[in-house]
């Protein structure tokens, strides 16, 4: 018999006790700003405030792959938004993004007030349509790589606030939801497996924001840079996983993208905040 009791959810659920773990200090079930903070403005017409983290770091790749291609227009400000420190509910923020998450981005080169972006997967598409890049114009093409991008949007959540917050991050480890979301991460594993197997990228011979969307997650898996968790998922068996995350990986603009926003690690790595080209060298 077992010696835990059950828990029994109440009628009516109250926020009485923090739930625990990482990010305790900061999730509360509203949303809004807590603090008045202006954000700050640099010199590009594309200001991004984000942090390096798998959602964070698709959009700085973009802008780097952009620049990378010679439009020049991608040139951007990239501010350093500590999710930890609770940057994201300051009254500046919220203003480009009400849900408080990074990325957010705020295009000052359109007319009237600056036009804000939010939601990673939307910024994405903005600046594909906005340069005529990595998202393509024929028909069936095009929606392939939407397909992928927004299959990434509904499946990472369980990657990461599923497998990754109850192994790596939960105050305690419970076998049923790290058992439910390893099972799910490596289904998601063969998913992209079987497509890759056929095809170079994700969505077909070409680079995509597709791509950019679903490697900071799966690719960084795959190379055993997330949740240290390589092993325990057996990574190594994706072998079309792999070949592709290393590919992108050594991209000069995906490297130099990864840097931006980032606070931990290697001091090479690092890019806190990115003005100009140079900051990343």
């Amino acid at each position: 018999m077992s010696d835990t009791t059950p828990y029994v959810p109440p009628k009516v659920w109250t926020h009485d006790a923090p739930s625990g773990g990482k990010f305790a200090s900061i999730n509360a079930p509203t949303a809004g700003a807590r603090e008045e903070k202006a954000l700050p403005v640099g010199r590009h017409p594309l200001q991004l405030y984000s942090l390096a983290t798998p959602n964070g770091v698709k959009v700085s790749i973009m802008l780097e792959e952009l620049l990378a291609l010679g439009h020049a227009g991608a040139e951007y400000d990239a501010w350093l938004i500590s999710i930890g420190d609770g940057d994201q509910f300051g009254s500046g923020f919220v203003e480009i993004n009400p849900n408080s998450k990074i990325p957010a981005l705020a295009d000052h080169s359109v007319d009237g007030e600056p036009l804000r972006v939010f939601e990673s997967g939307s910024i994405l598409v903005y600046l594909a349509e906005k340069f005529g890049a990595f998202l393509p114009s024929e028909t069936r093409a095009r929606t392939e790589t939407l397909n992928w991008l927004f299959w990434q949007m509904g499946s990472a959540p369980f990657l990461g606030g599923g497998f990754g917050h109850f192994y790596a991050y939960a105050p305690e480890k419970y076998e049923y939801p790290i058992n439910r979301y390893a099972m799910e991460a490596k289904r998601q594993l063969d998913v992209l497996d079987r497509q890759l197997a056929e095809r170079r990228f994700i969505a077909g011979d070409d680079y995509s924001i597709a791509d950019m969307a679903i490697w900071p997650w799966y690719g960084a898996l795959a190379l055993g840079e997330l949740y240290e968790a390589a092993a325990f998922l057996s990574v190594q068996d994706y072998r079309h996983v792999q070949r592709w995350a290393a590919e992108i990986a050594a991209r000069p603009a995906v490297i130099r993208g990864r840097k931006v926003n980032r606070s931990w690690g290697e001091e090479s790595e690092q890019a806190p905040e990115r003005h100009q080209a140079s900051d990343l060298d």
